[in-house]
């Protein structure tokens, strides 16, 4: 849920942590797509007057809409909020520097735990979709391409661990007879 994953990772950041969001496009709002649409279709109404080039940007693209939500929750304006803001990052997909690190989830926003099952929700992808952002197609190609590489690596991995399983209970047959001499030392 958008809300209330932007407020955990506005206090994180304020707290001095350093925060990198991935696959912003998966993120899910509460409400429909179409009132969603509404809504975002008002904020695209802000505008300055006399030179709209200086007023509110209306980015388009799911990681920097959660960038801008985040924003709004932290007091972007002093040194201490351009600090945090510094120390944040958020992509569609997976990036490559990103797609080896260990990712965690927050529970307090997970849509299964926060939004009854009844009610309707939309993802940030289909909206920023509908308003103005091309990229949605060339991402899910990439991010097919990432799961089927990291499906290859788990299963590599997986084989990896059984071998390694193996040889330690071939080896322990064999070790036995040195067991009574490294018992001493610890190493038993």
């Amino acid at each position: 849920m958008l809300g209330r994953l932007a407020s955990i990772i506005a206090k994180q950041l304020i707290n001095g942590q350093h925060v990198v969001a991935v696959r912003a496009e998966a993120i899910t709002i509460s409400g429909g797509l179409v009132r969603q649409k509404m809504k975002f279709s008002r904020f695209l109404r802000l505008r300055m007057a006399t030179k709209p080039s200086k007023g509110p940007i209306h980015y388009r693209s799911p990681a920097r809409i959660l960038w801008r939500t985040i924003r709004g929750m932290i007091p972007h304006k002093t040194a201490r909020g351009t600090a945090a803001m510094e120390r944040f990052k958020a992509y569609e997909g997976v990036p490559p520097p990103y797609d080896k690190v260990k990712r965690a989830v927050v529970p307090d926003a997970l849509k299964v735990l926060r939004l009854q099952t009844s009610h309707k929700f939309c993802t940030l992808g289909a909206l920023a979709g509908e308003v103005g952002w091309k990229h949605g197609p060339t991402v899910a190609a990439l991010e097919e391409k990432r799961i089927s590489r990291a499906g290859d690596y788990h299963k590599l991995k997986k084989k990896g661990a059984q071998l390694t399983l193996k040889a330690k209970t071939n080896a322990s047959a064999q070790l036995k007879t040195l067991a009574k001499t490294l018992a001493p030392v610890g190493m038993a």
